[in-house]
Formats: structure tokens, C-alpha cells, sequence
């Protein structure tokens, strides 16, 4: 329940999602909602990229009860990165509006589109901890980051890489189309190694999946679970764009899962490594990280949560404490 939570900070990221007058309104309402409960949430907005994870990061040291995110998905992320850095004994829990293109998070936690009616499933429902990915790159611990929904390395890492921002400003998802349509075709699908344990794959593309959803209307790691303290881990090793292509249809369809040259498995960590000179990039939640080398890694019990009560997160049990 929402009990005890009283002083929340709102963040909103304006330019996320063609946000404009209407999404203020319909802020504004969500507000209501929660002031309704007695959860007075104070609205702040970002300017810039990284505005997010230094807001977050106020806000616990300001000892807020509470950080609604409302953007997209990579708003999340930087607001997932300033609460779940700190280390000062007070943590923060977060909830959602959605309010980019994809909205990785909302899909999962069965949210509607519309902010205030996703305010009003919030706030009769329950705080809940679940991990995080943390991915290192090897060369440049010092890009370590958090991600909350799917990170990956191929492929994707250069379409994220190579994509126009002002065009993703304008059109929001169908960027990542256009861009990957023009990856396809130009892209070298060279291998790169991933070790779990003592198991090795040569792959051109991971993905490491936190949820179900992927993006756009695409669920690639459907046993991945936000309570699980594993990643679901997709690999592809084909090198042609064409085997690519073909992949889609099934992708759509659902029947991914046992295709030749897909591979699905679970862990905690895994390091992927290039094998020669060439760059392979890796992406988080959508966003550029580095190239590899670079370690992901699950971080239990790293995020407090706010999701509603009939999600399926919300039924699981939470987790056991060592």
C-alpha cells in the first residue's frame, strides 16, 4: 500500500514523447490523484540529458518517500541510476507515468497510456524491491551504469549508437526502425564471445533481458521476470542480415523460442567480449553505454518499486532476505 508515503517528487522529462500542454494537464490530474491519498507531489522538469539522475539523487538526500519518473525510457534509466547509486541509508522508492515511445516498464507492469488512470492504479498499489542490471564496461568502469528493463551488445548497441536524435525527437520510435533498416544491410554481424560460468558463445547479438518486453511490440526474453535475481539471455549467431530479416516474422509471432541459431538461457552475470579489433557496442534501456568489453550483472534487492496491486509483479512474493 501507498500508506506512510506523503512527500513525492514528480520528474518529468517534457521533450520525451511529444509531451506538450496536454501532457501537463494531464500531470496535473495524476497530481490530483495522488494528493487524494495524502501523497503531495511536488513537479520538476528536465532540461538536458543526465538533469534525471541528479534530481533522483536530491531527492533522497532531501528524504523524499517518493520519485515518479515521467518520461520515456530513457528518463527511467537516469532516474533509476540517481536512486539506486546512493548509499546514504535512505532509499527511495520510484513509480511510473508513462510518458516516452516505448515504455518498456509500463508494458510490463500492465500500466495504461493514459497518466492519470495510471496514477490511479499506482496509488492502491504496493511497494515491492527487485533487482537491477549493473553493466560495466571492462575498458571504462567509470561508464558503469544501472538498467531496469533489457540491455544488449550487436546490432542494436549500433543502431542505438547511430541513431538521430532530432529524428527520434520527432517521429520517437519509428526512428529505431529507420535506423535499423539502415543497419541491416551494412552492418558486419561479426562475433563476439559471451562467457557465463564456464560456458562460451560466439554470437552477433545478446540480449539481456530484465522483462518480457523488448521494445515497439516485440517480447524476446517472455521468461525473464523483474522478481528473478537472473537475466534471460537471448543470443543469435548468425552472420547474415538477410537470417536477420527472416527472424521477424517469428519474432511477431511469438515462436522465436527454439529456432535454429537462437539461443536462450539464464544467469547472473555475463561478460561479453570482442574478438578482434572491430567495435561491438553494447546498449541499456535503450541508450548507448560503450563498446566491449563489458560485464552485466544482476544487483538483488537494488530498487524499490511502486506497481499496481494487479500487476504480476505485485502478486509475486517478494524476495527472501540472506
Amino acid at each position: 500500500m501507498t500508506t506512510g508515503l506523503q512527500n513525492a517528487l514528480l520528474i518529468h522529462n517534457p521533450n520525451a514523447g511529444h509531451g506538450g500542454a496536454q501532457r501537463r494537464r494531464s500531470l496535473d490530474e495524476a497530481r490530483k490523484i495522488f494528493a487524494d491519498v495524502g501523497i503531495e507531489v511536488e513537479l520538476t522538469e528536465t532540461k538536458g540529458p543526465g538533469d534525471a539522475i541528479e534530481i533522483a539523487q536530491r531527492a533522497t538526500i532531501e528524504r523524499r518517500d517518493l520519485v515518479v519518473a515521467c518520461g520515456g525510457d530513457g528518463t527511467l534509466n537516469e532516474v533509476v541510476n540517481g536512486l539506486a547509486g546512493q548509499h546514504n541509508g535512505h532509499r527511495v522508492p520510484m513509480a511510473l507515468l508513462p510518458g516516452g515511445t516505448a515504455n518498456v516498464l509500463a508494458k510490463e507492469l500492465g500500466l495504461p497510456w493514459d497518466i492519470p488512470s495510471a496514477a490511479e492504479k499506482l496509488v492502491h498499489g504496493e511497494v515491492k524491491e527487485i533487482a537491477l542490471g549493473l553493466a560495466t564496461p571492462l575498458n571504462e568502469p567509470n561508464k558503469q551504469r544501472y538498467f531496469l528493463s533489457v540491455a544488449g551488445a550487436g546490432p542494436d548497441g549500433m543502431i542505438v549508437y547511430s541513431i538521430d536524435l532530432d529524428l527520434k525527437a520527432r517521429v520517437g520510435i519509428l526512428a529505431y526502425w529507420w535506423q535499423g533498416a539502415r543497419e541491416v544491410f551494412r552492418y558486419k554481424y561479426q562475433h563476439f564471445r559471451v562467457v557465463t560460468g564456464d560456458e562460451k558463445l560466439d554470437v552477433s547479438l545478446v540480449v539481456v533481458g530484465r522483462t518480457k518486453h523488448y521494445g515497439g511490440p516485440f517480447r524476446i526474453t517472455t521468461e525473464a521476470d523483474l522478481y528473478s535475481d537472473q537475466f534471460e539471455l537471448m543470443g543469435l549467431t548468425t552472420k547474415s542480415g538477410l537470417r536477420y530479416l527472416s527472424y521477424l516474422p517469428t519474432l511477431w509471432l511469438g515462436k522465436l523460442r527454439g529456432t535454429d541459431g537462437v539461443h536462450f538461457w539464464k544467469a547472473p552475470s555475463i561478460v561479453c567480449e570482442p574478438l578482434d579489433s572491430n567495435p561491438v557496442y553494447a546498449q541499456i534501456d535503450g541508450e548507448p553505454l560503450a563498446r566491449l568489453p563489458v560485464e552485466f550483472k544482476i544487483v538483488p534487492r537494488a530498487l524499490k518499486l511502486l506497481v499496481p496491486r494487479d500487476s504480476a509483479a505485485a502478486r509475486m512474493p517478494a524476495p527472501t532476505k540472506n
